[in-house]
């Protein structure tokens, strides 16, 4: 492949990357919280500002039921798909415009998308609204390249394959109804996959994630006479107490993927109790017990299961019920990716002048959806070196705007390498 190219398509991002972040802030600007996960409406907004760039976007609206009975609003899924030659890879870019709802403590309004000192801040922005900006405009770059580039022949070799935007709503809740959904319709197929993610590794493989709903029912009775009554939040707090032993051995567990360590489990949200003077008859604990890639997601429930029942038992009038919410499977090093995560790597240092390493991450994406497919996929896209920097899930979320300019660059090569 000839330098001109590449420095074309650089080119053409500088020139056009004040409308990028214009397009990003107009992203962050419309709400997609979750809970309560009524993100239609962004899709749609996503859909109109693609159409002013001439991309046609497909809607696929999840039917209502099976977004109530995630306990979400609505979901519309969106598919932009620009075919070139016949004879080369479909490769799919794929991020999220669903997060979690802002919480307290910004200094910067959390919709406005606001720029300072060369940061655009807003909930998503970062993670991961700002990977909409970093693909679409990567695809216009390559397309636009298709018109002769001085210096070299013909805009160099015709390119071959297609490139589908896929832009869904269903990460935070486990994406069954985000990729799931449009990959089990059979609305995609791609050859590779690129997922939203940050711009100074390349990550191959991650966690896998249990979550789950537990019930402790005791009986209530006026906190006068406890004697009458079970006290469900004792039964709880032993029930954490086992949990939180059952953590500690997890390290050591260790995994052989780098950029992973080892299993942990996190209480996330307690509820109970109807009153200061009332003994508590029911507790709910919600947990998140990360799994390795080298765990068996079914051992890892049932292990998880015992520690609860066994600590259960050993209170008098306390009995569990155990729902499982979410089991999300590790995503695993694919060798077949190996194409997409070169030229993400060969990029991305001669873009931004240090190597590129490859690595696992503690989180789960939707990525692993895909894998299950059969699909050999890589996440890369705009953001700092860690999820800790972005303030991601955390007040004051930002992107380092250099970050976004530079990374929309290396998807753009990349996409040139692989389809040319």
């Amino acid at each position: 492949m000839t330098q001109p190219h590449y420095e074309a398509l650089d080119a053409w991002i500088d020139a056009h990357f004040d409308e990028q972040v214009r397009f990003l802030q107009a992203l962050v600007q419309v709400p997609t919280d979750t809970p309560p996960g009524n993100n239609a409406p962004h899709a749609e907004r996503t859909a109109e500002l693609l159409q002013g760039f001439g991309f046609d976007a497909e809607k696929h609206a999840v039917p209502a039921q099976e977004v109530q009975d995630c306990g979400l609003q609505s979901i519309t899924n969106l598919i932009v798909r620009r075919r070139f030659a016949e004879g080369g890879p479909v490769i799919a870019l794929n991020a999220h415009g669903d997060v979690v709802p802002p919480g307290e403590g910004w200094t910067h309004d959390p919709y406005g998308g606001a720029v300072v000192d060369g940061k655009l801040y807003g909930r998503a922005a970062a993670v991961s609204k700002s990977d909409f900006a970093s693909y679409t405009f990567a695809l216009r770059a390559l397309e636009a390249l298709q018109a002769p580039v001085k210096g070299a022949e013909a805009a160099g070799m015709p390119l071959r394959g297609a490139v589908e935007l896929h832009f869904t709503y269903d990460e935070e809740f486990g994406g069954e109804l985000g990729p799931g959904w449009l990959l089990k319709h059979g609305l995609t197929k791609p050859d590779y996959l690129l997922a939203a993610g940050f711009s100074y590794q390349v990550i191959t493989a991650h966690n896998g994630c249990l979550q789950m709903e537990v019930t402790v029912h005791g009986k209530m009775a006026h906190a006068a006479i406890p004697d009458t009554g079970v006290d469900a939040l004792q039964g709880a707090v032993t029930i954490l107490n086992a949990l939180y032993e059952q953590n500690a051995r997890y390290r050591s567990v260790t995994s052989k993927v780098p950029g992973i360590t080892h299993p942990y489990l996190n209480v996330g949200r307690i509820e109970g109790g109807t009153n200061t003077n009332v003994v508590p008859g029911k507790v709910v604990l919600k947990l998140d017990r990360r799994m390795i890639p080298e765990e068996s997601p079914a051992e890892v429930e049932a292990d998880v299961r015992r520690v609860i029942t066994e600590a259960a038992a050993a209170c008098p009038g306390i009995h569990v019920e155990i729902k499982r919410l979410l089991r999300a499977e590790a995503w695993k090093p694919d060798p077949r990716s190996a194409p997409l995560v070169q030229a993400l790597q060969r990029h991305g240092e001669a873009v931004f002048g240090e190597p590129i390493p490859t690595s696992g991450t503690p989180l789960y994406t939707d990525v692993r959806l895909y894998g299950a497919a059969g699909v050999p996929a890589a996440i890369y896209g705009a953001g700092p070196r860690t999820v800790l920097e972005s303030n991601a899930k955390r007040a004051d979320e930002h992107l380092v705007l250099e970050d976004l300019r530079k990374a929309t660059k290396v998807v753009a090569r990349t996409l040139r390498d692989m389809l040319g």
